[in-house]
C-alpha cells in the first residue's frame, strides 16, 4: 500500500508538471452565421424567399512572430465549382514589424476598401454589385464565387508615425494565380494588385488601387484556350469613426467578361465588350449609440460601360443590436435595371431582412 501510494504520488506530480504549448494556448476558435429573407417584385422575377447566406467557422492563432488562420465557409449555393461548403481563407502572416508584413496562402486579395471588410460589419444585404462584379466575389470573369480571395503572397505595411504615433500611410502589394479560391494557375502568369493611401486624420483614409493580371483556360468565340487578360483601378475614401462610417469607390475594369458571373464559368462573351464600371456611395450613423444604425447607399453596376446595361440601386435602412454579437439588418431598396428589354418594366421594388450571429 505504502509503495502505490508513492507512486501514485509521483504519477500526479509528473501530470502537474506537464504544460500545453503556448501556441496552442493561443488557438481562438469563432464563427458567425447569417440568416436572410428577399423579396422583390421585379416584372416575371418575383421572389418572397428565406435563406441561408452563409455561416463560417475560424480558428486563428499564434506561433512567435507570425499569425494563422483557418475558414471554412459554408452556404446554400450550388453549381459547378461552387460546393456548399469550402475553404475560404488558409494563410500566415509574419507580423512583427508594423512597416513590413508579409502574408502567404489563401486570403483576401488586396483591391478596394469594401472587399477585406467582415460581412456583417459591411452592414448591407450584400457588397456593392461593382465590388461583387470585380473584386472576386461573382467576378466578371467567371471565376467561381471566391469572396474576393484568391491563393499568393502579401507584403504590406504602415509608415510615417505621427507625434502620437498614429501612422499616416499604408501600402500593400499582393501576387496572386488569378484563378480564384482552391485553384492553382492555369497560365503560369500571375496577377498582381496594389494599393496605397494616406490617413491624414483619425478615421479617414484616401487611396487608390491598381490590379494587372490575367484568367487562364477561357475559350474565345472558336473554342480555343486562350488567357484572357484583366486590368483594373479603384479609387477609394472612407470616414470610420464612433460609429459613423461613410465610404465611397470607383472600380474600372477592361477585359472581356464571361458569359455569366461566377460558377467557374470560361466562355467569354464577347458582346459584352472590354469594359466595365461602377461605384457606391454609402453612409452608417447611429441613431442610438451601440443599438441601432440609420444607413443609405446608392450603387451603380455598368457590365458594358453603357448606361443602356446599367443597374442602379437606392437604399434606405436600420441596423438594430440585440448585443453586441446578435444584430438585426433591414432595408428596402428601389432598383433601376436597364437591362431589362422592356422599358416599362426598368424599375421595380426590393427588400432584405437578416438576422446575423457570431460566437
Amino acid at each position: 500500500m505504502v509503495l502505490m501510494a508513492f507512486t501514485m504520488n509521483v504519477c500526479a506530480q509528473e501530470k502537474a508538471t506537464i504544460e500545453v504549448p503556448q501556441w496552442v494556448k493561443n488557438i481562438k476558435f469563432s464563427g458567425y452565421g447569417m440568416l436572410q429573407y428577399q423579396g422583390t417584385d421585379q416584372e416575371n422575377a418575383k421572389t418572397n424567399t428565406f435563406n441561408l447566406r452563409l455561416a463560417r467557422f475560424i480558428l486563428d492563432g499564434k506561433i512567435g512572430d507570425f499569425d494563422w488562420r483557418a475558414q471554412i465557409q459554408g452556404t446554400n449555393a450550388t453549381g459547378p465549382g461552387q460546393p456548399t461548403v469550402q475553404l475560404v481563407d488558409l494563410y500566415t502572416e509574419w507580423r512583427r514589424f508594423p512597416e513590413f508584413k508579409i502574408r502567404a496562402g489563401q486570403f483576401k486579395r488586396a483591391f478596394t476598401y469594401e472587399n477585406p471588410t467582415h460581412p456583417i460589419t459591411q452592414g448591407w444585404y450584400s457588397y456593392a454589385m461593382v465590388v461583387n462584379n470585380l473584386s472576386a466575389f461573382g467576378d466578371r470573369t467567371g471565376e467561381k464565387s471566391s469572396g474576393g480571395r484568391d491563393i499568393g503572397l502579401q507584403v504590406q505595411g504602415d509608415l510615417i508615425p505621427n507625434a502620437n504615433g498614429r501612422r499616416l500611410l499604408h501600402y500593400q502589394v499582393g501576387v496572386y494565380n488569378g484563378e480564384g479560391v482552391n485553384e492553382k494557375d492555369k497560365d503560369n502568369r500571375k496577377d498582381i494588385i496594389g494599393g496605397l493611401w494616406v490617413m491624414p486624420i483619425k478615421g479617414l483614409r484616401v487611396g487608390a488601387f491598381g490590379w494587372t493580371g490575367s484568367r487562364g483556360d477561357m475559350k474565345d468565340d472558336k473554342g480555343q484556350k486562350i488567357s484572357m487578360e484583366k486590368n483594373r483601378y479603384a479609387l477609394s475614401a472612407e470616414y470610420d469613426l464612433n460609429e459613423y462610417t461613410f465610404r465611397a469607390e470607383y472600380i474600372h475594369s477592361e477585359g472581356w467578361g464571361a458569359s455569366s458571373a461566377g460558377n467557374n464559368v470560361r466562355e467569354i462573351d464577347y458582346s459584352k465588350g472590354n469594359k466595365a464600371d461602377g461605384w457606391y456611395a454609402f453612409g452608417i450613423v447611429p441613431v442610438v449609440k451601440s443599438k441601432l444604425h440609420a444607413k443609405a447607399r446608392y450603387q451603380c453596376y455598368r457590365p458594358t460601360k453603357e448606361w443602356n446595361s446599367s443597374k442602379t440601386m437606392y437604399e434606405v435602412g436600420l441596423n438594430y443590436f440585440f448585443t453586441k454579437n446578435l444584430q438585426l439588418n433591414a432595408e428596402y431598396a428601389r432598383v433601376n435595371d436597364r437591362s431589362i428589354a422592356n422599358p416599362d418594366k426598368h424599375n421595380y421594388n426590393f427588400v432584405d431582412v437578416e438576422l446575423d450571429f457570431r460566437f
